[in-house]
């Protein structure tokens, strides 16, 4: 067969098929954004801030935003006042706050020690203040710089934390065998002057309320 005579002269056209266009869709519904709604809805392309689906919505979320703006607001001036309070209190009160702060961290970390006067344990009576102080060896009144000295400063038991329940013989021995010898003689020979100003005073309360209720998370 001749090649020549086969072959074609024209160059063979292709038709392009072209589909039907896809018919435009239609707009995006979106949710109400009432949580006890939901419903679907067709926004409204002049009001886009819309995210409710009908005026009964429309109300709730406004209410709902009215009462959450007051809340914030409300939220917002306890915290001014406090801020306000905070600043009014007295060196005496913060020094009392601290103290408490201090002293509950002091029967934490002491829990498993017996008393250190008379090295006995007793179980927790249940009544207010409980079984347990914290007892300063050298006294508050005495050495006041040394309040919050944990040196000084260790689980006792209410009997012996009152006047007269034990002797300083009996305390000293208690400390002694808690810190040691060399401890214990610095302890009683450390006259340095503390003065605690108010952001002082703070810190330690606020740091002791931090480590009493890690503490208090731990022993859970």
């Amino acid at each position: 067969m001749n090649r020549t005579a086969m072959t074609r002269k024209t160059p063979m056209v292709r038709t392009l098929f072209k589909s039907e266009p896809k018919p435009a869709a239609g707009p995006k519904l979106k949710k109400c954004a009432v949580r006890t709604c939901r419903a679907p809805y067709t926004p409204d392309p002049k009001q886009l801030f819309k995210v409710w689906c009908s005026p009964d919505c429309g109300e709730v979320l406004a209410l709902d935003r009215v009462a959450k703006s007051k809340a914030k607001a409300q939220r917002q001036e306890r915290a001014s006042d406090k801020v306000k309070l905070e600043g009014m209190k007295k060196r005496t009160k913060l020094i009392a706050e601290a103290q408490v702060a201090f002293n509950l961290v002091v029967r934490l970390e002491d829990a498993a020690q017996p008393c250190i006067s008379c090295g006995r344990f007793f179980p927790d009576n249940g009544k207010p203040g409980g079984t347990w102080d914290a007892g300063h060896y050298l006294s508050r009144g005495a050495a006041s710089h040394l309040r919050f000295d944990r040196r000084n400063v260790h689980k006792q038991c209410k009997g012996c934390n009152r006047p007269g329940g034990c002797t300083r013989d009996q305390h000293r021995e208690g400390v002694r065998g808690r810190i040691g010898d060399e401890a214990l003689l610095a302890l009683e020979c450390d006259q340095i002057d503390r003065e605690y100003s108010k952001d002082d005073l703070r810190e330690i309360r606020d740091i002791n309320r931090k480590r009493a209720a890690k503490l208090k998370k731990e022993m859970a």
